[in-house]
């Protein structure tokens, strides 16, 4: 292979040794990615740490928000002609051979726009971070009343009857680490910034699934520390609810046909795998009660 790539890390207030970890482990990957820090801080307190690791720093102070820092990052990623950009949370942990498969699949599947790993938690569990296009009453009831989204509803929204054991078509991947094809890029936009946080990754997801394939990618898998912050803080609930409001505005909220197209005929491929009814299967590892050790259906690798 013989690909141009690029990676890019958004930071807001990180500790340093937190985006050294990272960058550390990116820069070790073979070959490596021309990585980008963009830092949404007040104080651009991670420049020595991204001249450490040789990655391109931009400091902007006045906080523009994720799509908007990302977007800095792409645009110049695809002037300087990559083929693939990695776009990966702070608080991700990597090893730096789960970059090549990922790379190798995009490869040999030319039809693939967006690209996401397994996502575990710091303790093993696994993390549902695949999700069917949202619903705006169903996504109420998640935040609001969780109690009364458990067993059914959630586990047919994260797609738990898949088992997260297998390459699947989903169409909402997390942007807490994904690979994206440049060219399928150029074709449908980068984030819409107009998302200050929270949605422009299911935004970006629905665009490039209207042109290329959406994909879940199990073979490779990293770690996220996952700080669920609106759920603890009220300034980032407020973003989450803008976010939502912005996107059920743009795509619609209760006459969504393309929402309802999508999100039938992903199930319908889990059916007939097998996995019928896909939200009947089994209970996902990432709740509180269900031991980590059930979790490692293959080998864990060990995160710097």
């Amino acid at each position: 292979m013989n690909q141009r790539t690029s990676c890019a890390v958004v930071s807001y207030c990180h500790e340093p040794g937190e985006i050294a970890l990272l960058l550390g482990s990116l820069a070790r990957c073979v070959p490596p990615p021309l990585l980008y820090l963009v830092d949404n801080s007040p104080t651009p307190a991670l420049a020595p740490v991204a001249a450490a690791h040789h990655a391109v720093y931009h400091h902007q102070p006045d906080n523009p928000g994720f799509a908007c820092a990302h977007n800095r990052a792409l645009r110049e990623a695809l002037a300087q002609g990559s083929d693939y950009h990695f776009v990966v949370n702070p608080d991700i942990r990597v090893v730096p051979d789960a970059l090549p498969p990922m790379l190798a699949f995009m490869e040999e599947h030319r039809d693939v726009g967006l690209l996401a790993p397994r996502v575990h938690f710091p303790d093993g569990r696994l993390q549902p971070l695949c999700k069917l296009l949202p619903e705006p009453v169903n996504l109420a009831v998640r935040r609001f009343c969780p109690w009364l989204h458990r067993g059914r509803g959630r586990a047919r929204y994260e797609m738990h009857g898949s088992g997260y054991d297998h390459v699947m078509d989903v169409p909402v991947l997390s942007g807490c680490f994904m690979l994206m094809r440049c060219d399928t890029l150029r074709r449908v936009g980068l984030f819409d910034e107009r998302f200050f946080l929270y949605f422009e990754d299911v935004d970006l997801s629905r665009r490039i699934g209207r042109v290329a394939r959406t994909v879940f990618f199990p073979d490779v898998h990293v770690e996220h520390g996952y700080a669920a912050g609106s759920y603890r803080n009220a300034r980032l609930l407020w973003h989450h609810i803008v976010s939502a409001v912005r996107y059920f505005n743009k795509w619609g909220w209760l006459d969504d046909p393309e929402r309802t197209r999508v999100n039938e005929e992903a199930l319908r491929a889990l059916e007939r795998r097998g996995d019928a009814p896909a939200f009947q299967r089994r209970r996902t590892q990432a709740s509180p009660d269900y031991p980590a050790e059930r979790c490692r259906r293959r080998p864990v690798q060990q995160t710097d």
